[in-house]
């Protein structure tokens, strides 16, 4: 056998595997995996979502809260009578420390720069009873303070 001979068996039999790896790597299935970039867009699509949620339960929240301190009370006339009373009893204590001279009552302005607990507690009652005016105007004569800070505060109440 010479060379030619070996050459004439060999080169076809080449020409068929290179043949038939050709076949099978074109029709070998793909890959089905996903690619970076769509990881990438359903990561963000679903903190997306998830941020949205968030956001929806925190407006729900607020808005609960904000319907639940300016919606009237059920109980408003109890609401009315008790900041009634509790400004009675704020205005006769400080009347009676007043004209006996004693200085041991709370101030409307606690040290810590805070607002003294009962009176806060007044103006709460005032707002829940729909008398924003007139908790401004207590908050006002307590503290000296001016109109806007009055005001800005009973608003956030």
């Amino acid at each position: 056998m010479n060379f030619g001979d070996v050459l004439t068996i060999v080169l076809p039999l080449l020409v068929l595997v290179g043949l038939l790896w050709a076949l099978t790597a074109a029709f070998k299935p793909r890959d089905t995996g996903v690619s970076d970039a769509e990881k990438y867009q359903r990561e963000l699509a679903a903190r997306s979502a998830a941020h949205q949620a968030s956001q929806v339960q925190e407006a729900l929240a607020l808005r609960a809260r904000i319907e639940a301190t300016t919606k009237p009370s059920q109980n408003e006339a109890s609401h009315r009578e008790q900041a009634e009373n509790t400004r009675t009893a704020i205005q006769a204590q400080a009347a009676r420390s007043h004209a006996a001279g004693q200085t041991g009552h709370q101030p409307a302005i606690l040290p810590n720069g805070q607002l003294n607990p009962q009176l806060a507690f007044e103006l709460q009652n005032l707002v829940r009873s729909g008398k924003k005016i007139e908790a401004i105007k207590v908050l006002r004569q307590a503290t000296h303070s001016d109109l806007l800070t009055a005001k800005n505060y009973v608003d956030r109440l």
